[in-house]
Protein backbone atom coordinates (compact mmCIF):
# COMPACT_ATOMS: atom_id res chain seq x y z
CA UNK A 1 0.00 0.00 0.00
CA UNK A 2 1.00 3.64 -0.40
CA UNK A 3 2.90 5.66 2.34
CA UNK A 4 1.41 9.45 3.04
CA UNK A 5 2.07 11.94 5.50
CA UNK A 6 -0.71 14.68 6.17
CA UNK A 7 -0.60 17.34 8.42
CA UNK A 8 -3.52 19.45 9.13
CA UNK A 9 -4.38 22.39 11.12
CA UNK A 10 -7.50 22.72 13.50
CA UNK A 11 -8.89 25.90 15.11
CA UNK A 12 -7.02 27.45 17.80
CA UNK A 13 -9.69 27.53 20.39
CA UNK A 14 -10.15 24.01 20.81
CA UNK A 15 -8.69 22.69 24.06
CA UNK A 16 -5.47 20.27 23.32
CA UNK A 17 -7.30 16.84 24.03
CA UNK A 18 -10.09 18.04 21.53
CA UNK A 19 -7.06 18.46 18.86
CA UNK A 20 -5.57 15.30 19.93
CA UNK A 21 -9.32 13.68 19.63
CA UNK A 22 -9.47 14.64 15.90
CA UNK A 23 -6.20 12.89 15.52
CA UNK A 24 -8.09 9.57 16.67
CA UNK A 25 -11.03 10.49 14.49
CA UNK A 26 -9.58 10.85 11.43
CA UNK A 27 -7.36 7.22 12.26
CA UNK A 28 -10.70 5.53 12.81
CA UNK A 29 -11.79 6.83 9.42
CA UNK A 30 -8.84 5.67 8.01
CA UNK A 31 -9.39 2.34 9.55
CA UNK A 32 -12.47 1.59 8.44
CA UNK A 33 -11.75 2.21 4.83
CA UNK A 34 -8.60 -0.02 5.23
CA UNK A 35 -6.16 2.11 6.09
CA UNK A 36 -3.64 2.01 8.86
CA UNK A 37 -2.55 4.54 11.12
CA UNK A 38 1.88 4.42 11.06
CA UNK A 39 2.22 7.15 13.95
CA UNK A 40 1.12 10.36 14.66
CA UNK A 41 2.59 13.63 16.69
CA UNK A 42 0.41 16.27 18.15
CA UNK A 43 2.75 19.68 17.21
CA UNK A 44 1.06 21.77 19.91
CA UNK A 45 -0.45 25.66 19.07
CA UNK A 46 1.57 27.14 16.53
CA UNK A 47 1.72 31.00 14.69
CA UNK A 48 0.79 30.63 11.65
CA UNK A 49 2.24 32.78 8.78
CA UNK A 50 -1.23 34.88 7.63
CA UNK A 51 -4.36 34.40 9.36
CA UNK A 52 -6.80 31.76 8.33
CA UNK A 53 -10.70 32.27 8.97
CA UNK A 54 -9.82 35.28 11.31
CA UNK A 55 -7.56 32.57 13.17
CA UNK A 56 -3.29 33.77 13.71
CA UNK A 57 -2.46 30.67 15.68
CA UNK A 58 -3.45 26.79 15.14
CA UNK A 59 -3.22 23.19 16.35
CA UNK A 60 -0.83 21.46 14.69
CA UNK A 61 -1.14 17.61 14.39
CA UNK A 62 1.22 15.19 11.85
CA UNK A 63 -0.04 11.61 10.72
CA UNK A 64 2.13 8.80 9.08
CA UNK A 65 -0.07 6.33 7.06
CA UNK A 66 -0.25 3.42 5.02
CA UNK A 67 -3.27 2.89 3.36
CA UNK A 68 -5.00 2.78 -0.17
CA UNK A 69 -5.57 5.97 -2.15
CA UNK A 70 -9.57 5.27 -1.62
CA UNK A 71 -9.22 6.01 2.22
CA UNK A 72 -6.97 8.73 2.21
CA UNK A 73 -9.48 10.79 -0.24
CA UNK A 74 -11.94 9.74 1.88
CA UNK A 75 -10.14 10.91 5.09
CA UNK A 76 -9.81 14.03 3.42
CA UNK A 77 -13.15 15.00 2.29
CA UNK A 78 -13.95 14.52 6.38
CA UNK A 79 -11.45 16.89 7.16
CA UNK A 80 -12.30 19.86 4.76
CA UNK A 81 -15.27 19.01 5.60
CA UNK A 82 -15.07 19.13 9.42
CA UNK A 83 -15.85 22.84 11.13
CA UNK A 84 -12.82 22.16 13.64
CA UNK A 85 -10.00 21.53 10.66
CA UNK A 86 -8.81 24.99 8.82
CA UNK A 87 -6.57 23.27 6.53
CA UNK A 88 -5.17 19.45 5.41
CA UNK A 89 -1.80 18.99 3.38
CA UNK A 90 -0.83 15.33 2.20
CA UNK A 91 2.17 14.18 0.60
CA UNK A 92 2.87 10.58 -0.60
CA UNK A 93 6.38 9.58 0.21
CA UNK A 94 8.65 6.41 -0.71
CA UNK A 95 9.26 5.45 2.74
CA UNK A 96 8.80 6.66 6.33
CA UNK A 97 11.51 8.54 7.90
CA UNK A 98 12.30 6.48 11.62
CA UNK A 99 12.06 8.72 14.43
CA UNK A 100 10.12 12.04 15.38
CA UNK A 101 9.36 14.65 12.92
CA UNK A 102 11.75 17.47 12.25
CA UNK A 103 9.43 19.61 14.36
CA UNK A 104 9.59 17.67 17.37
CA UNK A 105 13.48 17.31 17.06
CA UNK A 106 13.45 20.73 17.09
CA UNK A 107 11.60 21.02 20.09
CA UNK A 108 14.02 18.44 21.90
CA UNK A 109 16.92 20.62 20.91
CA UNK A 110 15.04 23.68 22.42
CA UNK A 111 14.82 22.19 25.54
CA UNK A 112 17.98 20.88 25.39
CA UNK A 113 19.63 24.12 24.87
CA UNK A 114 17.94 25.82 27.55
CA UNK A 115 18.34 23.03 30.41
CA UNK A 116 22.75 24.12 29.62
CA UNK A 117 22.11 28.30 29.95
CA UNK A 118 20.53 27.28 33.42
CA UNK A 119 23.51 25.27 34.24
Amino acid sequence: MPLYEHVFISRQDLSNAQAEGLIEHFSSILADNGGTLVDSEYWGVKTMAYKINKNRKGHYAFLRTNAPAEAVQEMERLMRLHDDVMRVLTIKVDEHEEGPSIQMQKRDERDDRRRDRRN
